[in-house]
């Protein structure tokens, strides 16, 4: 497939690590501002006439896609980049084909060995660490009592918690939520102390706001109890639990597992920032398998997230899930073919979806985010809120956070699309829409 047809000018600009790199790239995607441009099967190059006395040179390997310029930025891609692939998309007949440079063939030579090396040592059997298994288990039975401890001391808060009523907990200060969650982390059960810290901001959220620190306060009884009692539960709940007290996967040993070989739809992008570490979630779904899958990718300051996983295309790939009790997150394990184009895309009525998240639930009762694909909605705007109608006459309410609403119907144009999000039980974020094209909101 013709790698040209794969990407949109929304696409490219989604690459932007922020608003003002997606004015820079524009600006920079007139032919005049490249004093050379060239461009071959599955690269694009060329070089812009900078601020210094050389100009910068800028590559880009469609097939991910990736970025290479000598500029000093540290965005990623940088301005550059963006220019250069902005002009390919709409202007791609400015752009002469060629053989690339030394600079360019080079660099696609490095990327190329890098991936056999990696490929190769995936194949090959690991050297086994010389590791005592006697202090292996020591350390992780030394972990299992610290947590343990604190999760005995985490029990007796919240059962003051309780006993002191919920309205008691609107008054309290910061620290009556921090003081146990510090504690848990000391613990080495920062999952549970997350959980903690969220419940800290549910008193102060409005109208309704018991219900939801009652739902909270269950979901962390049951996660205690399920803890204390985690030898008896099936392994793939087993999984789930340490997963949420703050025990992690190897990614290693999980990328040496047989995965999930699909063409799967990147269904959108979303960014969420706390205390400067940077969290990218990406949803993917199995056109053939029907499943879902979240590609979760972390940045700390200034730090590059990964952005070669682009919404609206296809990605020929196998995945690897980390267990749990419903396996949706997972790695990329090998990239099959260069990415494609999403050309349709097709989704299920309300009741279908809210029936799935259902069974979901029931399956894992800790479940806050499930995505939900929703086919031939409307976007309604009443009062304050925002909502979307199926053909059904069922309707969801989005979140009160999403400021898209307006976006969204002009994109929708007032009829029925398709649109991808993530459901909580109680609103929906939306996340991208489809009306022929792949829009992020």
């Amino acid at each position: 497939m013709d790698a040209k047809t794969t990407w949109t000018t929304e696409q490219i600009l989604a690459l932007a690590s922020d608003a003002a790199s997606a004015k820079s790239g524009l600006d920079l995607s007139a032919p005049r501002k490249w004093v050379t441009r060239g461009r071959a099967e599955a690269v694009v190059w060329g070089e812009c006439q900078g601020s210094g006395a050389k100009p910068y040179r800028t590559a880009i390997d469609l097939s991910e896609p990736a970025f290479k310029c000598s500029c000093p930025s540290r965005k990623f891609p940088c301005k550059h980049g963006l220019g250069l692939f902005l002009m390919y998309e709409s202007q791609a007949q400015s752009i002469e084909q060629g053989t690339p440079p030394s600079w360019v063939s080079e660099w696609l030579e490095s990327r190329s060995k890098r991936v056999e090396q990696a490929a190769v040592k995936k194949e090959q059997p690991s050297t086994p660490r010389a590791t005592d298994p006697a202090a292996q288990a020591k350390v992780a039975a030394q972990r299992e009592a610290r947590v343990s401890a604190g999760v005995k001391d985490f029990r007796r808060w919240l059962g003051d918690l309780t006993r002191n009523g919920l309205s008691a907990a609107q008054a309290q200060p910061s620290s009556f939520w921090e003081g146990p969650a510090s504690r848990l982390v000391d613990s080495q059960a920062p999952g549970l102390a997350r959980m903690v810290r969220q419940m800290a901001g549910i008193p102060a959220s409005g109208e309704g706001w018991p219900d939801r620190l009652l739902e909270e306060m269950g979901r962390v009884h049951l996660l205690v109890e399920s803890f204390e009692r985690i030898e008896r539960l099936p392994l793939n709940i087993q999984a789930e639990v340490r997963t949420l007290m703050g025990w992690t996967q190897s990614q290693d040993e999980l990328l040496a597992l047989d995965g999930v070989s699909d063409r799967w739809a990147v269904l959108g992008q979303r960014v969420v920032e706390e205390d400067r570490l940077r969290t990218q979630r990406t949803w993917l779904w199995g056109t053939g398998t029907g499943q879902h899958a979240l590609v979760l990718d972390f940045a700390h300051g200034s730090q590059p997230l990964d952005k070669t996983l682009v919404a609206g295309t296809i990605l020929d790939a196998e995945l690897v899930f980390f267990a749990g009790a419903i396996p949706s997150r997972a790695l990329v394990k090998k990239r099959n073919n260069p990415p494609s184009a999403l050309n349709a895309l097709e989704g299920v009525s309300i009741a279908a979806a809210i029936e799935a998240y259902a069974a979901a639930l029931a399956l894992n009762p800790w479940l806050n985010r499930f995505p939900v694909l929703l086919g031939d909605v409307v976007p309604m705007h009443e009062g304050e809120r925002w909502w979307v109608r199926d053909g059904d006459g069922h309707a969801l309410p989005l979140t009160p956070r999403f400021a898209g609403g307006w976006q969204f119907l002009a994109v929708s144009g007032g009829h029925p699309v398709t649109l991808f999000g993530e459901w909580n039980g109680r609103h929906m974020h939306p996340v991208s829409v489809w009306n022929g094209r792949l829009v992020q909101l």
